[in-house]
């Protein structure tokens, strides 16, 4: 295990004593975490919704994995830079949340609608200590998540998928199918029109 992948690792929860108000990761990774929310606040935060580019540009620096035209709103909160990787054209929308503290990946073309949130994390249930264990979750290119709709932990949506306004994702979701409801389920293929792409 690399110096970084052992940083952003969870803790031991029994040694860490997290359940009784112990940390859940590292000194460095929480250090690391307030510079990373303080740059936010100040450089970005505040920022006009035109200045895509110059928040791309603070996330790349925080080690943030961005394709080309990807366009995060300054409202849009993100828990680690480190473990988010975007592709070419991607949409984050305002207030979305991205509890990255496992990998968030976005493909390609792929729109995160307002206050939508992805949970890369969860709690083992049947651990005393309440073990915190990370679930990366994947967007495959031209998926939507629409508008306060959430994708837990471990979660893969296919190509194309849509998950509908309020959903919540607990499977993963087939390449191009529309998904809605809480817990999701899948109401119908997703059908371009022809001659698009």
């Amino acid at each position: 295990m690399t110096k970084t992948a052992s940083r952003d690792a969870p803790l031991d929860a029994k040694k860490a004593a997290s359940r009784s108000g112990g940390p859940s990761f590292s000194l460095a990774n929480r250090l690391g975490r307030v510079v990373w929310m303080t740059s936010w606040l100040l450089l970005a935060r505040w920022t006009p919704p035109p200045l895509h580019a110059w928040r791309a540009l603070i996330l790349r620096l925080f080690g943030a994995r961005l394709g080309v035209n990807c366009r995060v709103h300054a409202s849009v909160k993100i828990w680690h830079p480190r473990n988010l990787e975007l592709g070419d054209n991607v949409l984050i929308g305002p207030d979305a949340i991205i509890y990255n503290q496992g990998r968030v990946t976005i493909g390609s073309d792929c729109v995160v609608s307002q206050r939508a949130h992805l949970c890369a994390s969860t709690h083992d249930v049947s651990d005393r200590d309440f073990q915190l264990v990370v679930r990366s979750v994947v967007l495959a290119p031209k998926c939507w998540v629409a508008a306060e709709a959430f994708v837990g932990p471990g979660i893969t949506m296919g190509e194309g998928a849509v998950l509908a306004a309020r959903g919540v994702l607990f499977e993963d979701a087939e390449a191009w199918a529309i998904y809605r409801g809480n817990p999701a389920a899948k109401l119908k293929p997703r059908e371009l029109r022809a001659g698009e792409a």
